[in-house]
């Protein structure tokens, strides 16, 4: 029993122990004690829980330490000495010898049964190593054999018997075994064909050749002949060559011989294949070229969702859904820039060259000086779905009725207003629609905005297009201000709102977000003001600054053409000072400033950063979304102009799907394929973008809309004859016909529609394109009838006594014969008869006879079911 363990740890305890220390420590926290770790120190208690339960191991641990301590012996060797007889040990230091004497007292004799002590029975070195060899060796010289020989004379007294052992040094050849062996012929230098004769022990001489290692080969029948080595002896370790045959050896002569020679018809033959190689080597690059630029694509600025699909031969879908990952909403015909080129591209494994970069690189933009920079007001965008109040609330804020012009009461234009409040701050609004179709309208207005208001009607829910808006703010990451509308509507449940957005991970302020929100009423203009100033809060925030004195640049909101004025565009102005004479780019057009008007059409003379214009003086009509710059030179700005318009033709021209043999064999495969031929005419950009692509979605496989040609203004003679060249209908939207195209398109027979409401249009095309669908049937069933007796007439067949259970039989009904639940025949009936007069229908519950065109084998019991096919108008 040791001593307390009070000072000592866990470790050392187990190590006491003869244990390990997770046992140890296992046992103590199923012991109760949870908070001992490796650490820990053991107090008495525990070391008495230990001691309990690792007494066993402590006691094999002791008797073992006990056991080593007494065989361990040094490194040392023991002999006998001849004059006392005893045994005499070798220190490890040299000439180190100490005597022991034969004394009991000394000398520790192991008893019979003992077995902890060992008996010294001779001169045996425990400690050999390879550095004692030497004293080994120099203990068995000749003078130490006497003492050898006593050791061994003390073994036989004490019948000890020594184990030999033998070093074994290589295999012990018992005898020889004689194999037939087969007779191999032996070349010399004068003969391929030695064949030594039986009988003949004695062996030729080899010759041996000084500096050649070579083996030579056997003739006569392709035999293996000697090896031979260079060098006067066969050395070992060295592999032989792979022993080759005749005819190898006579092309590899022939080849040298052909590379000595260098003339003649090895060196023309030479030559031809230099010159095939070269040429297939160019060959090859050309291939590869060709396959690298497959994947390369070259592209302008002027490149649409749907165009860069037909370049990549990918659905247009698969563009819009990967843009969509990288947090863009963007629509069929939307312009994509070059970085979001690069990056869709790259999705599909395909790179972008850009041939227009000398183009952009020629507007260069003024760097702002931190002194110029002045204050300017927000641009503040209204969105949310339609009807819900948000032209409204716009006209409300402007003492205006935006509503009363726009045809059907929805907004199908994005309007740009500046307003003056009350305290002297300037806001500019633009409104956006709320219809489905306006989708790239509302990623323009959040893409150009600072701050969003999202319009939400309280009597209504957040839906679809509000939602669309919401993810246009975000991915503009502008700040957001909800508005919820028609709080004075008896059905107003402004909290089930706040609820939707919270599901859409939308806090408002009220429930501890970070969206400020605000209840309004644009009707009777409850809480407006209050909406402003959190909209000027959040301005206020931002710090918005422009630089007033540098040329003009912005955004083109809508163009349109007046018959009138020629070309008008809307436009805001995000940094500089348009002013009357500029001369401006935007897009593929050009022109000087000839006059500017605000949005309530007073002549302004400057518009300054964030301020909308409608201005006259291009000489064509920007898409909606362009950037436009103010230039120093004219012909500079109508040289880029130009450029860029070519560009964007021969764009148009790469883009253009031509039909391929796979469209046509999948055109035969579905059998009735058609195509609607569509030219498109609107009073705005804007409207005519939204409705092309509304028109583009209604593809099917079985029905195409192609939009052959679109633009601003009216219809005109030539769009009529386009029209008729390409079998094409003209849908007008807002814009009528001038008479003399009115009297061609008559002539032409050409259906020209006219619609001002964009659902009016859609809804009737997609009624166009499910007329020239086939028409689809399906099969309903009119009676069931029973036989309840069959007579056989000579001449006539089989005719059935029956039974109508259910529904109107008729003379021209199809039927089918139903044998214990399996159809068994189908056809036509060949006469109907009630009693003995023909009859045209028999109603349910009265009884008829029948008989079936070509089929006699009909059986009382059998049913007859009548069914006849209906009509069904195919849909998309």
């Amino acid at each position: 029993m040791s001593e307390s363990a009070g000072a000592k740890r866990i470790v050392k305890v187990a190590s006491e122990f003869g244990v390990g220390v997770d046992h140890v420590i296992e046992f103590l926290h199923k012991s109760g004690y949870s908070d001992v770790n490796r650490n820990s120190k053991v107090n008495d208690e525990l070391y008495t829980v230990l001691m309990k339960e690792f007494q066993a191991e402590r006691s094999v641990k002791e008797e073992a330490k006990q056991f080593t301590s007494n065989t361990k012996i040094k490194k040392e060797s023991i002999f006998l000495d001849e004059q006392n007889k005893g045994p005499k040990e070798r220190g490890d230091q040299e000439g180190d010898e100490i005597l022991i004497k034969n004394n009991p007292e000394e000398v520790i004799r192991a008893k019979p049964k003992d077995l902890t002590v060992p008996k010294v029975l001779g001169n045996i070195d425990l400690g050999t190593t390879k550095t004692d060899k030497k004293s080994k060796k120099e203990e068995s010289k000749p003078e130490e054999k006497p003492k050898v020989e006593e050791v061994k004379a003390e073994e036989k007294k004490e019948d000890f018997f020594e184990t030999k052992v033998e070093k074994l040094e290589g295999p012990k050849i018992m005898g020889k075994i004689d194999l037939p062996v087969e007779e191999k012929k032996k070349p010399v230098a004068s003969s391929s064909s030695y064949v030594p004769e039986k009988g003949k022990d004695k062996k030729k001489r080899k010759r041996i050749r000084k500096g050649l290692d070579y083996e030579t080969i056997g003739g006569g029948g392709g035999e293996k002949g000697t090896t031979y080595k260079g060098g006067g002896s066969n050395r070992r370790g060295r592999e032989s060559r792979p022993v080759l045959t005749p005819e190898e050896i006579q092309a590899q002569i022939k080849e040298t011989l052909a590379r000595l020679s260098g003339g003649g018809k090895s060196k023309a033959s030479k030559h031809r294949k230099m010159k095939r190689e070269a040429v297939s080597e160019k060959i090859q690059e050309e291939v590869e070229k060709q396959e690298g630029e497959k994947k390369i694509i070259k592209v302008t600025e002027f490149v649409s969702a749907n165009q860069l699909a037909t370049m990549m031969n990918v659905p247009v879908t698969d563009i819009i859904s990967t843009c969509m990952n990288l947090g863009l909403f963007v629509s069929i015909n939307q312009r994509l820039d070059a970085e979001t080129l690069a990056i869709v591209a790259e999705e599909f494994g395909h790179q972008v060259e850009f041939v227009s970069v000398e183009v952009q690189e020629a507007i260069r933009e003024e760097e702002d000086k931190p002194e110029d920079l002045l204050s300017r007001p927000p641009i503040v965008t209204v969105m949310g779905h339609v009807d819900h109040g948000k032209t409204s609330l716009l006209d409300y804020i402007r003492k205006s009725n935006v509503i009363a012009g726009e045809a059907g009461g929805i907004t199908q234009h994005i309007g740009a207003y500046n307003v003056l409040l009350e305290n002297g701050k300037k806001i500019t609004f633009l409104d956006t629609p709320g219809h489905e179709a306006f989708t790239a309208m509302r990623a323009r207005g959040a893409q150009v905005t600072d701050v969003a208001i999202i319009v939400v009607a309280a009597d209504d829910s957040v839906m679809p297009q509000t939602t669309e808006a919401i993810n246009h703010a975000q991915a503009a990451g502008v700040p957001i201000v909800f508005a919820i509308n028609k709080i004075d509507k008896p059905g107003a449940n402004p909290d089930k709102i706040r609820e939707a957005l919270s599901h859409m991970n939308i806090l408002v302020e009220e429930w501890g977000g970070k969206y400020q929100c605000q209840e309004v009423s644009a009707k009777q203009g409850k809480n407006i003001d209050t909406l402003l100033e959190k909209v000027l809060i959040e301005a206020d925030i931002l710090d918005l600054k422009a630089n007033p004195k540098k040329n003009a640049s912005g955004t083109v909101i809508e163009s349109s053409l007046d018959k009138g004025k020629g070309y008008v565009t809307t436009i805001l102005v995000e940094a500089g000072t348009l002013k009357v004479g500029d001369i401006l780019l935007a897009g593929c057009f050009s022109g000087r400033v000839k006059a500017m008007h605000n949005e309530r059409g007073q002549v302004v003379n400057d518009a300054g950063p964030a301020m909308p214009v409608t201005l006259l003086g291009l000489n064509g009509a920007p898409q909606a979304g362009d950037k436009f710059h103010v230039m120093d030179d004219e012909r500079e700005a109508r040289d880029i102009a130009n450029k860029r318009l070519q560009l964007q033709r021969e764009q148009g021209i790469r883009t253009q799907k031509h039909i391929t043999l796979d469209e046509i064999g999948r055109r035969l495969a579905i059998g009735d394929f058609k195509e609607l031929n569509v030219i498109l005419k609107g009073d705005v950009d804007g409207s005519i973008e939204a409705l092309s692509d509304s028109l583009q979605k209604l593809s099917t496989p079985k029905v195409q809309v192609n939009i052959i040609h679109k633009s601003v203004g009216a219809i005109s003679e030539s769009d009529v004859l386009l029209a008729s060249a390409s079998n094409a209908i003209i849908l007008g939207f807002q814009v009528r016909p001038s008479a003399s195209a009115r009297k061609l398109a008559e002539s032409e027979q050409i259906d020209i529609r006219l619609y001002s409401i964009i659902y009016d249009a859609i809804n009737e095309v997609k009624a166009a394109m499910e007329g020239m669908l086939a028409p689809e049937y399906e099969e309903k069933i009119v009676c069931n009838i029973e036989i309840r007796e069959v007579f056989r007439i000579t001449k006539v067949g089989s005719v059935a006594g029956c039974m109508v259970l259910d529904g109107k039989v008729t003379r021209n009904t199809k039927v089918r014969v139903i044998r214990n639940g399996i159809v068994i025949h189908t056809g036509e009936l060949g006469s109907l008869k009630r009693f003995k007069d023909d009859a045209r229908d028999v109603s349910s519950g009265y009884e008829c006879g029948l008989n079936i065109k070509d089929f006699d084998d009909i059986e009382v019991g059998d049913i007859i079911e009548g069914y006849e096919q209906v009509e069904i108008k195919a849909k998309l």
